[in-house]
């Protein structure tokens, strides 16, 4: 028996119709590469075996990784024993389907850490804390709108498959949760820009999020800047589309010395 362990956030999904919808909602294929993160007890790991000839598991708890490695050979499973924020998605190749019920401590951080792959990515499917997933899919001027809405909005489709309730899992959690797909762009979708710059700029909208853009963002442009971008200065960063903050950053590269 396997004690769910609070530090690495695990809540192990136990509802079999939970589970088959999911499941069903990926609908793996033979040939393609899966991935599932944080597989805990298999309660998705067993289903998707059921209908692929292998798959890849990245798992940070050293006990479970044994237990994984017990249950299926490596041809079957290969167990990644690691710390998902840390792993290269990359080495696995390209059109990857990631999915996982994914611990709640450390989901925003993951979903950052991701974007770093979307080129390596097919699609991604989650289960998450419903907060997050509203922070996702949110619109300009709402108060879930942040940071992760646009950095994610920027990359990928988003679509909510289904909400979860805590009874779903053992031990239920003290949140609700829901399932979210996430499909990246296709280059043409994606305005190129230097994306280092453009994260530093939504980092820099929301440092202070009550404040105006004025104030957040007075240090990288000039008062009358934003009157040439068509942006009102007096707005908070909650209030821009996503297509404001690449008109930022646009501008912003243009000022930059070509080498």
């Amino acid at each position: 028996m396997h004690t769910p362990r609070k530090r690495f956030g695990q809540n192990f999904l136990i509802d079999d119709g939970v589970i088959h919808s999911i499941v069903n909602a990926i609908h793996p294929q033979a040939g393609e590469t899966v991935v599932e993160i944080g597989p805990g007890l298999g309660a998705l790991t067993r289903p998707l075996l059921e209908r692929l000839p292998h798959l890849h598991a990245v798992e940070l708890d050293r006990d479970i990784v044994a237990r994984l490695q017990r249950a299926w050979p490596a041809e079957r499973l290969t167990v990644h024993s690691c710390d998902a924020l840390k792993f290269d998605f990359a080495a696995l190749g390209h059109d990857l389907r990631i999915i996982g019920n994914l611990p709640y401590n450390i989901s925003t951080p993951l979903l950052f850490h991701l974007l770093e792959y979307a080129a390596h990515i097919r699609d991604m499917t989650f289960m998450l804390q419903k907060e997050v997933v509203e922070r996702m899919v949110a619109e300009p001027s709402t108060n879930d709108y942040g940071r992760l809405s646009i950095m994610l909005q920027r990359r990928f489709h988003m679509e909510w498959l289904l909400d979860v309730p805590p009874t779903a899992f053992d031990p239920p959690p003290k949140v609700n949760s829901a399932v979210v797909r996430l499909i990246p762009k296709t280059p043409a979708e994606i305005v190129v820009l230097d994306e280092a710059l453009f994260a530093r700029v939504v980092a820099a909208a929301f440092s202070q999020r009550r404040k105006t853009l004025k104030n957040t963002l007075g240090g990288l442009l000039k008062a009358d800047t934003f009157a040439v971008l068509g942006i009102d200065a007096g707005k908070r960063a909650e209030n821009l589309a996503v297509a404001d903050y690449e008109a930022i950053t646009r501008h912003l590269s243009s000022l930059q010395p070509r080498s």
